[in-house]
């Protein structure tokens, strides 16, 4: 009696150690489960071109874009000191030659500092103004245009002032300014959530 006793707890005690070890090896199989949210993470909206050395997002606005961008830092300060950067973050939409860091240095050291002065406001406000034009305008719109003018075309900057505007056969696009200034198209076709930025290479000024 007790041998089979004995055998019937040994036969017992195998069927359990079985079932342990199948369900260890369920446990073990089945996936890990993700981590709260990962599965429903949204995807990051494609960004831009890049623009010193930072991307530029076309779901953003003018002002934002520009205060990424390296070689732009001059001009957005000197738009927050003329009280310009909430009207180019509005709506719009603007074209903007935008002068990079490289552009204000050509004007002297004097008078770029006379025009960051608080009484100096308006005449800096009149100057960045004039690179500001209603509307959305690509390179392809102002070849169109320029093509249209006879290889070339005037615009109307927010300031009232006057811009020419030309387009070589390879695609380049120089503004020519009130004062018979020129500035050259370094990097055209910037996306922004409110219109389309141009960086230029010299300042352009209205007369």
């Amino acid at each position: 009696m007790n041998t089979r006793l004995l055998a019937l707890a040994a036969a017992s005690s195998a069927v359990l150690a079985l079932a342990a070890c199948g369900n260890n090896q369920e446990e073990a199989a089945a996936p890990a489960a993700p981590a709260d949210g990962a599965a429903t993470a949204p995807v990051a909206p494609a960004d831009g071109p890049m623009v010193g050395g930072a991307a530029m997002s076309p779901t953003a606005d003018i002002v934002t874009n520009a205060s990424r961008a390296s070689n732009l830092t001059t001009l957005v300060a000197a738009l927050q000191t003329a009280g310009l950067a909430d009207t180019l973050k509005g709506a719009g939409p603007y074209t903007v030659f935008a002068p990079d860091n490289a552009a204000f240095e050509k004007i002297p050291a004097a008078q770029r500092e006379a025009l960051m002065q608080p009484n100096m406001q308006n005449d800096l406000k009149r100057i960045l103004s004039y690179h500001v034009v209603p509307g959305r305008l690509t390179a392809a719109d102002l070849a169109a245009q320029a093509q249209s003018g006879g290889g070339s075309v005037e615009l109307t900057t927010v300031a009232g002032g006057k811009l020419t505007a030309r387009v070589g056969a390879d695609g380049a696009v120089t503004l020519t300014d009130a004062k018979g200034g020129t500035a050259r198209v370094t990097q055209g076709d910037v996306a922004q959530s409110n219109g389309v930025v141009h960086v230029i290479d010299t300042v352009v000024m209205p007369n």
